[in-house]
């Protein structure tokens, strides 16, 4: 749980930073620098022998598949979204992804959650979209933006499914590949863009010449990109995926009290009722039952289980 609390809180401090990035430039030039300095951290990382990398001779796909959702569907299908509709339109929609993989780990993971998890996940988003809404509901009624939202919604959701299923990979291959992906992709989509607007050099130096973005990068690249999606491949090892989607609802309350402490943004009672609910949630569905026997040691007891079969 340690590991699923960090990594919300690293992923709830990158509004702030990707709300300063994103004023002065385009979202594929934030994306590709994100995932270029995340890419070549965990290469350094690897190198310097911080972490073992062992992908010789495995099977990619499963990695590659995980890839796909996280981060390339959902951050296209996230960023163009907002770009579409209001922040409170992406924000009630984006509340809905801890329930999506409540669903989804039943049907895909055979994982049914209890009905004291359903419940408090429930509450937990009642408690953000009561954050989101509290500063008003706008409506841009825009089915394409809608549709693109919740793609990256269901997106959101089965990549915690399959980085679950891939439990044949350490979490940092899982982000390592992901961000090989994100490095890939975006990187290919900004060269075309700064390409056909005769800024490829201004791209190329952007880092290097402005300190602020720098900053930025950084904070994303390395303790979102990096160190936030270990923790939460880690945490979704070994917690499930049910228990990890709760945490998501974390990510939301740090964003508003970063907003609040460095942006100087108000705080009401609403937003004070939903954090209680948010926070009342997450404890209720990472509450384990006495005598419950903890997900991961149910499988280590199944492995030593199927060796004295074997046997």
């Amino acid at each position: 749980m340690v590991s699923a609390t960090a990594s919300s809180l690293l992923f709830g401090l990158s509004f702030m930073f990707v709300k300063q990035s994103v004023n002065n430039v385009s979202a594929f030039t934030l994306l590709s620098w994100r995932f270029l300095f995340a890419f070549f951290a965990m290469g350094l990382c690897a190198l310097l022998g911080l972490f073992k990398l062992n992908l010789r001779g495995k099977d990619l796909k499963p990695l590659l598949l995980i890839a796909i959702f996280q981060p390339l569907i959902y951050y296209l299908g996230e960023t163009w979204g907002i770009a579409l509709t209001t922040s409170s339109e992406s924000g009630t929609v984006m509340a809905c992804v801890p329930i999506v993989t409540l669903i989804l780990s039943g049907s895909i993971l055979k994982e049914p959650p209890t009905k004291l998890q359903t419940i408090s996940i429930i509450v937990s988003v009642l408690g953000v979209l009561i954050i989101v809404l509290v500063k008003g509901l706008s409506a841009s009624l825009n089915p394409l933006g809608y549709l693109l939202l919740v793609v990256a919604m269901f997106s959101d959701s089965l990549f915690v499914i399959f980085s679950r299923k891939a439990a044949a990979y350490t979490s940092t291959e899982k982000t390592f590949i992901m961000s090989a992906m994100g490095a890939l992709v975006f990187t290919l989509c900004a060269l075309v863009e700064h390409g056909t607007a005769g800024t490829l050099r201004e791209f190329v130096l952007l880092p290097f010449v402005n300190r602020d973005f720098l900053f930025s990068l950084l904070y994303l690249s390395v303790g979102c990109s990096v160190v936030a999606f270990v923790l939460c491949n880690y945490g979704i090892s070994i917690i499930g995926a049910t228990r990890s989607a709760s945490f998501a609802a974390l990510t939301t309350i740090v964003s508003v009290v970063a907003g609040v402490l460095f942006l100087h943004e108000g705080f009401s009672i609403w937003q004070g009722a939903g954090t209680i609910l948010v926070l009342a949630g997450v404890y209720g569905a990472n509450r384990m039952p006495k005598n419950a026997v903890p997900l991961e040691n149910m499988e280590t007891l199944e492995a030593m289980r199927t060796e004295e079969g074997a046997q």
